[in-house]
């Protein structure tokens, strides 16, 4: 892992990706990753996916150790070290790598349980109904909605709904 002065992240990834086509180190440096998650945000009836960088200010670096390998990461603009003591890096192990590479996607939603939201889709479209139940993904959810006097659950999409202003 290569620490970096915070929001240089990328450009560290694409300044160290340029030194090692242009002197041909493939062999030595492998791969350069900035790890994000996705993250959707649903608002209104759209869905946005925004990434989020997981560990701001840090690059992840596949690199067999020598000492030109060290010294072109370390010498790359807006590097400030490696992660470990002194200037000896310390490995990933594999378990930590494939941990670290396991795509996470979080829905974030205007509404909570016990809110009102308005139907906006299918044949219940315009009817208001109160969330009961958001699921761990926050892509399902289970609404009560009052029809003919009596109250009816559904399970629907998040993205079905909107937030009803009070």
């Amino acid at each position: 892992m290569v620490h970096t002065y915070s929001g240089y992240e990328n450009k560290v990834s694409t300044n160290i990706n340029k030194i090692v086509e242009n002197r041909n180190l493939s062999h030595l440096i492998g791969q350069v990753v900035v790890p994000v998650e996705k993250v959707v945000d649903v608002s209104d009836k759209a869905e946005k996916e925004v990434e989020h960088k997981l560990f701001p200010g840090y690059v992840l670096v596949k690199m067999i150790m020598t000492d030109e390998s060290w010294h072109v990461v370390r010498n790359t603009r807006g590097v400030t070290g490696f992660v470990g003591p002194g200037s000896k890096p310390i490995p990933l192990t594999d378990a930590e790598v494939e941990a670290l590479g396991v795509e996470v996607r979080t829905y974030i939603l205007n509404f909570g349980v016990g809110d009102s939201v308005k139907i906006c889709s299918g044949p219940l479209s315009g009817y208001v109904a109160v969330v009961d139940y958001i699921s761990e993904d926050r892509r399902k959810i289970k609404v009560v909605a009052s029809m003919f006097g009596r109250e009816m659950a559904l399970e629907l999409d998040s993205a079905d709904v909107e937030t009803v202003m009070e």
